[in-house]
């Protein structure tokens, strides 16, 4: 018997930071900002299926089993910066490759590494890179932090 899932028809990129009483409230705060809190959250890899449109207001509904790439970081330093980012790289007419960052530094340097990653994964791949679309976010700890980044796919 084989199980064949759909594949996504839409997308959107999103990207929050929280803090928490313990690293998972951390993690779920920052999930329920950037409005995937309410999902059961299913990671996959690195790939946007071919015709995959752009949905900025897109609403998933609460339970839903949701496909979603990530990145994301939990800190426990008070005073650290800590930022993710994801990227989404788009070819009109093909697939896309979805890349993910998190680390100890800023936005501005999530979001540089998230480009210079995507071009990267264009560049292999052979295919020309018509956009990028990013979201990302940085967080100073105040006790227990965490920052997430993500693309989340639907149906």
């Amino acid at each position: 018997m084989f199980i064949i899932l759909p594949l996504p028809k839409k997308f959107f990129v999103t990207a929050a930071s929280s803090e928490g009483e313990s690293r998972l409230t951390a993690f779920d705060r920052a999930l329920l900002k950037a409005r995937v809190g309410n999902t059961n959250l299913l990671r996959v890899s690195s790939i946007l299926p071919p015709g995959c449109e752009y949905d900025p207001t897109l609403e998933i509904p609460p339970g839903s089993l949701l496909p979603i790439a990530y990145g994301s970081i939990t800190s426990t330093e008070p005073g650290e910066l800590i930022s993710a980012a994801i990227g989404v790289g788009i070819k009109q007419g093909s697939f896309g490759v979805i890349m993910e960052f998190s680390g100890r530094c800023g936005k501005l340097e999530a979001e540089k590494e998230i480009i210079r990653m995507v071009q990267e994964a264009f560049r292999v791949r052979n295919l020309d890179l018509d956009e990028v679309k990013i979201a990302s976010t940085e967080h100073v700890v105040e006790k227990i932090g965490c920052a997430f980044a993500a693309a989340p796919l639907w149906y």
